[in-house]
This record gives structure tokens, sequence and C-alpha cells, in this order.
């Protein structure tokens, strides 16, 4: 091996590692995303150590401008990261050394790459956690967009896949609005436990030199310093709480996806999504596929093993830092790129769909789904609710018999299951009527949906402004 390529680590060893356990430990598949943090967490040491007097302001100058080189350097492609140099760290550290000599061997003073890694780490999370939120923040204004356009479509709502009571289509798309509200709440908690500055936790133990944490902070733009060394340098918790947000994330677009697969089947055919979020057939021309739904409910799984991944390597690891810790970054890149692209191709899906009014009126008559109406009219008649839910089970089981809706009874067969029925009845038995008695607060009525889209305008507006 070179020595210039040489691991920094190398004093205490008499040979080298073996090809195969370089290739073993390197990180850099994962870690080079890392590199813009890298280099500013080194500019922030480097200014904190000329703050505390251990480099000169003429070596700062020299470090920061070398560190800047080095950045166009790897956007450029002129810096490719070595294998043997195994991470991110080392190779960005072995350049500065090439291009400074033994000052550019000064930038790891009172530094461990434990305390590094965690401050590149949450330094990365944080940028990343701030574009998702931005991306959820448009996909709720389209959800709101789509809740307003859509109030006044009358659709059947579902429980066990079974036609229940009639609900405002508007008021469906408010039911994800928030479910995806209480997500973008999830990442920002996830970005409160990811804002603490590690630097200075060192490899476990914090350092014999007078290094300014606090300095650090202010530089990097960290709400809070690390309370605890030995923690800063082993916790993972704000990567889980990442990936828990995630996982509920996915978990509501993989129902919505269903929803909405369904709803653009033949059986169904209420929606039409844009041609350009679905693909046909090899051999069958005739076919519609709804591939960015599928794929959107298919890739639920691997955001979930992600949560699973990172929780089973971190149990039971002994404090403080263990080399399993390296592997902490594949299953949440991968979140990350998953979670993007469920934004990007969601957002306008939603945006483009196509209601079929036409074809949504039929089911509208399907599955009785006026019944609980019928009971709570003879509530306000004054027969108990338990009577009531036993009458009206009648009623169905006798129009599913004669082949009948409720609209097709006369006020004779009304009577028959009970005197209470009178010719006002038939005034009820209006799916869109039904919809607009539901004014309970959060309930279906048109001026309910209305006040949610308008309460829901409100919080993006304010978090907006934050």
């Amino acid at each position: 091996m070179n020595t210039k390529d040489k691991a920094l680590w190398s004093g205490r060893f008499a040979s080298s590692p073996a090809e195969i356990m370089q290739k073993y430990s390197q990180s850099l598949d994962v870690d080079w995303h890392f590199y813009k943090e890298d280099l500013e967490g080194s500019k922030a040491h480097g200014r904190m150590l000329h703050h505390i007097g251990i480099l000169s302001k003429e070596e700062l100058d020299k470090i920061i401008n070398a560190l800047s080189e080095i950045e166009e350097e790897v956007e450029k492609g002129l810096l490719q990261p070595k294998i043997s140099l195994e991470d991110v760290h080392m190779n960005l550290e072995a350049r500065l050394i090439e291009k400074l000599g033994p000052l550019g061997a000064k930038i790891h003073t009172g530094r461990s790459r434990n305390d590094q890694v965690a401050t590149d780490y949450r330094l990365f999370m944080k940028k990343s956690i701030t574009a998702i939120e931005t991306k959820l923040l448009l996909f709720l204004e389209v959800l709101l967009q789509r809740a307003e356009k859509d109030v006044d479509i009358i659709v059947p709502g579902f429980t066990h896949l079974q036609h229940a009571q009639p609900v405002s289509l508007g008021h469906h798309w408010m039911a994800y609005f928030w479910k995806f509200t209480r997500d973008l709440e999830r990442f920002k908690t996830a970005y409160k436990t990811t804002d603490v500055n590690p630097l200075g936790a060192g490899a476990l133990a914090g350092s014999t030199l007078p290094l300014d944490r606090e300095f650090t902070r202010k530089e990097l733009n960290f709400a809070v310093n690390s309370e605890n060394s030995l923690d800063t340098v082993s916790d993972r918790d704000y990567l889980l709480e990442f990936l828990f947000a995630a996982s509920t994330f996915v978990l509501h677009t993989s129902g919505l996806s269903e929803d909405l697969i369904l709803w653009c089947t033949s059986e169904f055919d209420f929606i039409e999504p844009p041609d350009a979020f679905c693909t046909g057939s090899s051999m069958m021309p005739n076919k519609k596929n709804p591939d960015a739904l599928e794929l959107t409910r298919g890739k639920t799984s691997g955001v979930l093993s992600s949560l699973y991944d990172l929780m089973i390597n971190i149990k039971g690891l002994p404090l403080t830092y263990n080399r399993d810790l390296q592997e902490d970054k594949r299953p949440v890149l991968h979140t990350i790129t998953t979670i993007n692209m469920i934004l990007d191709v969601l957002t306008p899906l939603i945006e483009g769909i196509i209601v079929k009014e036409q074809n949504i009126e039929p089911h509208l008559n399907k599955g009785f789904l006026l019944a609980t109406d019928v009971a709570e009219y003879l509530v306000a008649k004054d027969v108990p609710f338990r009577e009531t839910h036993e009458i009206v089970g009648g009623i169905v089981q006798y129009c599913v018999k004669q082949n009948k809706s409720l609209e097709d009874l006369s006020i004779e067969e009304w009577q028959r299951y009970c005197p209470a029925f009178e010719d006002d009845i038939y005034s009820i038995l209006s799916p869109r009527l039904a919809v607009d008695r539901r004014k309970t607060f959060g309930g279906t009525a048109r001026v309910e949906v209305k006040r949610q889209v308008a309460v829901g305008k409100e919080m993006i507006i304010t978090l907006k402004s934050k």
C-alpha cells in the first residue's frame, strides 16, 4: 500500500489490513453522501481551534481555503475516494494533508471519527428532513385543493369494504389531509431530536483540550449541545424518530393508494388517474394499470424494514461506539430516497385525478346507505335506538328478499314494521341530504368539510411562516 494511502489510525499496527478487510470495512458507498457536511464540520472545528488558540489566523485561513478547494474537487469529480482510506472522513482529511502537509493533520485535534460522523449525519438529516417537510407541505396543499373542489361530490363510505354511509368526497380527501398533517408533525419532532450538536464529544469521553462546544454549536446552527459524551457517540434515537415518522407516512400513502386503486377498477370506476402515472400491458392493449399507486403501496415494505433494520442493529449494543453502527446509513438513505420519490409522484397524481360522478351515482343506491338515517329518524320519533336498529334491520332484510330499495317501499310497508313511520320518511331518503345532516363537529356535512378546509389552509399558512 502506498504510504500516503495508509489509514490515519495505522500507527498501532505492524501491517496493513487484508485487502478483503478493506473492502469489508469500507463505508464510502454510503457516507460519501456526507462529504459536504464533513467539510462543513471541519471548517467549524477549525474555526473553534483558532478561537481557543490552537490554530493561528494564518493556519486557519489556509485550512479553510483548502477545504473549499477539496469541495470543488469532489463536485467536479477530480477527487475520487479510495477504499484503502475507509470512509469519507479519512479520505477528505488525507487530501487536506496532501495539500497542506503537517498543517492539514492539525484539523483532527480534539476530534474523533465518532463525534465527526455523528455531526455529519445530524447535519445531513436536518437538510433531508427539511426537504421532505417542504414536499409534504405541497402535498397537503394539493389534498386541500381536491377537498375544496370535490366537496359537493357524494360517494359511498365503506367499512369492511362494504357500503356503509354516504360521505362527501371532500371529506374523504380531508381524512388523508389530517393523517399526513400528523406525519408532518412527526417529521418535525424528528428534526428537533436531530438538532443537537455532537461535536466535541470526542471518541467517547470528551477531550483534555479546552474545546468550546458552544462555539461549534453556533457555527453549525444546532439548537443545543448534547449533554453526555458517552450518549452522544452511541445515540441513534434521532434516526429511529425519523424512520418511525417515515413508516407512519408510508402506511398512510399505502392506504391512500389502495383506496384509489380500488376506485379505478372497472368494478368501481369512480376515478381516472392521469395517464402520466399509469402503464399498459405488453400483451393486452386494453389495459391501463395504476402502476404508480401500486408501487407506492409496494414501497411501504422497504421503509418499514428500514425501521426494523436499525432497531435490530442497535439492540443490545454496549456503550459507546461499535462498528455495527456503520450499518445505520443504508436503511436511512434508502428511506429518504423513497419518501422523496413517493411525494414527487403522488402530488401531481392526486392533483390530476378525474372523478367520474356519473359512475358513482348508481353506487349510492347500493348497500342501503341510508339505513342509519332511517334508524335515527325513528329515534327522533321517540323510539329507543336499540329498537330502531332491530326494526330497520328487519326492513333491510325484507328489501333484500323483495329486491327493493328503501325508496321503493310504500308507506304501508314502512308502517308494517313500525307505526311511527309517516310520509316524511321519504324526505330523508337522499344521499346528499344525508351527508348534510351530519353536522357534528368533524362530520361529513359539506359545511363541516368547508370548515375543515379553512382550518387546513390556516394551518398551512402558519407552517409556511415558521
